[in-house]
């Protein structure tokens, strides 16, 4: 979970909105390792499947293909969106797109494409949106940038002639929809996704698990991240683009149990949250009892930020202390801030959240550490 670097080609919202949510993560070679290890054996069915754009915009209308929550916000211009516009209209190719097809709901999920796909569907609706959550922000959706002298220059879908509106309607598209087929954990889903991209950015670990389990859980996720005393602890007013302090939200419920765990915390989580993905009311409801008050909490007794040393909030040392509070909400000692200090102190403690951070045992013994430190 190194951090990222902000470099010129990487998308501007992504460079002028980096300094307000990325959070400082301490790098620990063992956990980076483990973020950017290989897949395990699995067994992946892949077909082709060739879909006119009318059926691809009825499929989008009926929620039968889904852009999941991971995604971010369109990046292309309205230049960019005509010419994709133009290239079905003249015969040019375009790129395919890949959907995840769930086994449970059978929707398909857009995993790489979600750009191509809303230009063709806003050029339909005849508007250009900027991002889901204002619609018409964008504009009308002319053809821009083309040739004056094309016959769709500065047309909107409806000001088309009929035969050229039947055209594109009809024109197709390739996409590629995946299927995992063994094992039934889905993991093997999540690293394919991760080398699915053709932006140039890869996706994170927790923008893949957020489509591959999309649910019920993934709300409350999202719900909870925006706790004032949570914004405090990781030091940033402003949710994290890219899922980092999600993740760690799902680091912090996943290892409050740790009996299935075998030694990759990336596979740990991602079991996890499919194991949630559809959690019921009362399952929710205890969820955010016990992260709420162990917030408040942490934040009354510890102060703002305490996870963060001078490279950044160790994972190591919020999971164990997060854990430890979250067992002992209702007897936290009056010195626990003194306890704390002599935890952070430890030599044994220091080296357990530093080396070899997601090897069980050593996840046991700070875990235990910080129990017995802060509470026992």
């Amino acid at each position: 979970m190194s951090t990222i670097k902000v470099t010129d080609d990487q998308p501007k919202f992504e460079r002028e909105d980096m300094d307000q949510t990325e959070i400082d993560l301490d790098s620990i070679k063992s956990e980076d390792e483990d973020y950017e290890s290989a897949p395990p054996d699995y067994q992946i069915f892949t077909y082709p499947a060739d879909f006119t754009l009318e059926v691809l915009h009825h499929k989008f209308e009926a929620e039968d293909i889904l852009i999941p929550d991971f995604q971010r916000r369109l990046v292309w211009t309205q230049v960019q969106a005509s010419k994709l516009i133009e290239s079905f209209l003249i015969g040019l190719p375009v790129p395919s797109v890949f959907l995840y097809s769930e086994q449970k709901s059978q929707k398909l999920f857009v995993i790489d494409g979600q750009q191509r796909l809303k230009s063709i569907f806003y050029f339909f609706k005849g508007y250009f949106a900027l991002d889901e959550g204002t619609q018409k922000s964008g504009g009308e959706f002319r053809l821009v940038g083309l040739s004056t002298r094309s016959r769709f220059y500065c047309k909107t879908f409806e000001e088309m002639h009929d035969e050229d509106k039947l055209k594109l309607k009809n024109a197709v598209l390739r996409v590629f929809i995946i299927r995992q087929l063994d094992p039934d954990d889905a993991t093997s889903m999540y690293h394919i996704f991760e080398r699915l991209n053709t932006g140039g950015t890869l996706l994170t670990n927790q923008e893949i698990r957020n489509c591959i389990y999309h649910g019920r859980f993934t709300h409350f996720l999202k719900e909870i991240n925006d706790l004032h005393a949570w914004r405090n602890i990781l030091g940033k007013d402003i949710p994290n683009r890219r899922g980092k302090d999600i993740e760690l939200l799902v680091r912090f419920f996943a290892m409050r149990d740790i009996s299935t765990y075998e030694d990759s915390m990336k596979d740990f989580l991602s079991k996890f949250m499919k194991k949630n993905q559809d959690a019921s009311d009362p399952m929710i409801m205890t969820y955010r009892e016990i992260f709420e008050r162990t917030c408040d909490r942490v934040v009354v007794s510890l102060g703002r930020k305490p996870f963060h040393g001078d490279r950044g909030l160790n994972v190591a040392v919020f999971d164990a202390v997060m854990i430890a509070f979250s067992n002992h909400l209702d007897e936290v000692p009056q010195d626990v801030s003194d306890r704390y200090k002599r935890l952070i102190e430890n030599s044994e403690f220091k080296k357990n959240t530093r080396n070899c951070t997601i090897n069980l045992s050593i996840i046991k013994e700070r875990l235990h550490q910080a129990d017995t430190t802060l509470f026992g």
